[in-house]
């Protein structure tokens, strides 16, 4: 099993023990709380999602082992909570990591039925993003 698939069942499991999806949406909500405040530096339009709703910054950088390191925030709670279960997975990951990651997770939480089509929307294309700094940064690392 790979890290981003050990990441992904610890996700599912943490959520199956949530009885309704207001206990799921609290939960959600309570990981964006637990972000950390982006530096003021990234608070920059080019650093934000586009086709998100809400407003949400990701940026991402390799550190000295070849990782990739995503921060981000958003104005909106839920969001951030996404964006935080995002984090989970794909941060510290290499890119052929997550490049080759299936964000299967996606399904078996139930997002799809659950999300409004908006902040679905908005989910995917934060995950889009996150795939394209990690193509990015292999195309980096074969110059």
């Amino acid at each position: 099993m790979t890290e981003s698939q050990k990441r992904q069942k610890t996700l599912v499991d943490e959520f199956s023990q949530c009885k309704d999806w207001e206990s799921r949406y609290k939960k959600i909500i309570a990981m964006g709380k637990s972000l950390e405040k982006l530096d003021e530096s990234l608070y920059q339009e080019k650093f934000l999602v586009k086709g998100c709703q809400s407003q949400v910054w990701l940026h991402a950088h390799l550190d000295s082992h070849g990782k990739v390191i995503l921060q981000a925030d958003s104005d909106a709670l839920i969001v951030k909570g996404l964006v935080s279960l995002l984090l989970n997975i794909y941060s510290g990951l290499t890119p052929d990591e997550i490049l080759s990651t299936s964000p299967d997770f996606i399904k078996e939480l139930g997002f799809q039925k659950h999300l409004s089509p908006s902040r679905a929307n908005g989910f995917l294309s934060m995950i889009k993003q996150i795939m394209l700094y990690a193509q990015a940064f292999k195309m980096q690392e074969s110059l």
